[in-house]
This record gives structure tokens, C-alpha cells and sequence, in this order.
């Protein structure tokens, strides 16, 4: 038997355009893409700061989560996805905030650049709802 399938949306324009979903619940497993420290108008947040960044991406997982009938509780995963490496430090003080009572795995990395310069860090989650 199938298991339902539910895309959770911000708002964001361009999740029809390009065929995406902030998140997607299949039972109780729950994908949380790519986020960006973006604002509700699609401006970024905290400009040249990682702390003020990474904090951003997270209260939009948190909605996201929500949305998907979950909370930060149920992370299993974490991806802290950076522009340089050398700014690890700062997004685990701000992931720590979110994630600390959770303890979930933690992947960090970096990449040569998003599709918005001024972003210095993406997240992404997995999460597993609790019975």
C-alpha cells in the first residue's frame, strides 16, 4: 500500500516554475530541502554574516517541519552546506540553537557557490516523526 505523499510549500514562485517543494512527508519520513537564508520577499537575510544566515535557514526548516506535522524534535539529519569552510564554527554555534536537544547527525561541507552570491550557507534536514 502507497503511503501518502505531502509537498509542503513556502510561497516561493519558482517551487511550480522549476518542480520543487520545500518539503515532502512520506509517512513519517520528512525531506527538507536546500534553504536559504532568505526572507519572506525572497531577500537575504544577514548579509556577509554565517551566524545571522544559518539562524534564517533554520526558522524556515522549523515552519517547514511544522507545515509537515513535525518539529525540530524529530531531525535525524542535518547538512550544513557552506561557501568557505573556514565559517564552520560559526553556523554549528547557530545550528546548536535549533538542535542541540535533537542531537542528530551532522554532514558539514562546502561548496564553490549558491545560486545567490550573497548566501554563505544552505541547510538542508531529514526528519523522522516519533511515535
Amino acid at each position: 500500500m502507497a503511503q501518502e505523499r505531502k509537498l509542503i510549500s513556502n510561497g516561493n514562485p519558482m517551487e511550480s516554475i522549476v518542480g520543487f517543494s520545500r518539503a515532502v512527508r512520506v509517512g513519517d519520513f520528512i525531506a527538507v530541502g536546500g534553504t536559504a537564508p532568505v526572507d519572506n520577499e525572497g531577500k537575504t537575510v544577514g548579509v556577509g554574516d554565517v551566524f545571522v544566515q544559518t539562524k534564517q535557514c533554520f526558522k524556515i526548516i522549523k515552519n517547514a517541519l511544522e507545515q509537515a506535522g513535525s518539529g525540530l524534535q524529530d531531525i535525524v539529519r542535518t547538512r550544513v552546506i557552506l561557501t568557505d569552510i573556514d565559517n564552520w564554527k560559526q553556523a554549528i554555534e547557530a545550528r546548536k540553537l535549533y538542535c542541540l536537544d535533537a542531537r542528530p547527525v551532522d554532514t558539514i561541507m562546502a561548496v564553490q557557490g549558491f545560486v545567490n552570491p550573497e548566501w554563505l550557507v544552505e541547510i538542508e534536514v531529514d526528519a523522522v516523526v516519533a511515535d
